[in-house]
């Protein structure tokens, strides 16, 4: 884990940041119905404050080993502030209280449309050009929308808060995104990302004593499935994610999202037992679509 920070701006993925997205392909696709189980028993404050505690001591804990400087570079604090408040407060909790309400193949679709809200987003405030590939995109992946809340009326409307909650994560998600190549933070990513943690995880560590005194009496599923979070998901992800946020153009690092659905579908399947429906399929092709629209590199 090295200074992201200093590294050149690529246009296109390098081997090592093929590497890392492949990796997080995996580990975040199959992390959807890992969540799921963990939720089951463990409330949403609760699991995530336990992920961020651990996944902060974690990131913090390498930055010592390696020496890194720890700081808040003067005149970026309330700059960290906003940029966590995007990619882990509002992301976080609005993600987890949609896949509660949600299965976890339709919440993983849902949440990985983050790079249609990045696109508009990216062209107005970092100028980056608006193509007719990326316009498409944007068309497509909204039929894909359109498609999956409208396959099965019955079960979306007993759950309509579920989806927007998860749109609402996807667009803090490409907000947050934004934030980081607009702000440029001078340091290194692991520090980067462990303050994220601290500074945006603080809400919900306070809010979980409110929900469960019960800690003790979860069983050895849940409790290893938010293990597998702390370590894997919220150290090696979030800082593989923000590796490739810094070193490449917003659109490109869009791509590192590209395939994450398609293993969430598919883990829930295996590991829960779901069922997903043509609406799902449809959908899910469409977005992939959609994104390799948005996605496709200039001539």
């Amino acid at each position: 884990m090295t200074d992201a920070a200093a590294a050149p701006l690529r246009p296109t993925l390098s081997a090592s940041s093929l590497v890392l997205l492949v990796l997080l392909t995996l580990f975040w696709g199959v992390n959807w119905p890992i969540m799921k189980i963990a939720l089951n028993e463990i409330p949403v404050f609760t699991f995530r404050a336990f992920c961020l505690g651990g996944g902060a001591l974690g990131l913090f804990a390498i930055a010592v080993f390696k020496r890194m400087p720890l700081g808040i570079p003067a005149g970026h604090r309330l700059h960290m502030l906003v940029i966590s408040l995007c990619n882990i407060t509002l992301w976080n909790v609005l993600v987890l209280y949609g896949l509660t309400m949600l299965p976890a193949g339709r919440t993983t679709i849902l949440a990985f449309t983050m790079p249609l809200w990045l696109v508009p987003l990216s062209a107005i405030f970092l100028h980056e050009r608006l193509n007719g590939w990326k316009l498409a995109g944007l068309g497509i992946g909204i039929t894909g929308l359109i498609v999956l809340v409208g396959g099965e009326w019955q079960a979306m409307a007993s759950a309509p808060l579920g989806v927007a909650l998860v749109l609402g994560a996807a667009m803090s998600w490409a907000l947050g995104t934004l934030l980081i190549k607009l702000y440029a933070v001078p340091m290194p990513s692991v520090p980067f990302v462990g303050w994220q943690m601290v500074l945006g995880g603080l809400p919900i560590v306070l809010m979980a004593p409110l929900e469960s005194d019960r800690w003790f009496m979860y069983s050895a599923g849940p409790w290893l499935a938010a293990l597998y979070n702390a370590v894997v998901c919220f150290v090696f992800c979030y800082w593989a994610w923000n590796r490739l946020v810094q070193v490449l153009p917003a659109q490109v690092s869009g791509l590192s999202t590209l395939m994450i659905p398609v293993v969430g579908v598919f883990s829930s399947m295996a590991m829960l037992g779901e069922q997903p429906g043509w609406p799902e399929f449809a959908a899910l092709g469409l977005i992939i679509l959609a994104l390799g629209a948005v996605l496709k590199p200039a001539r």
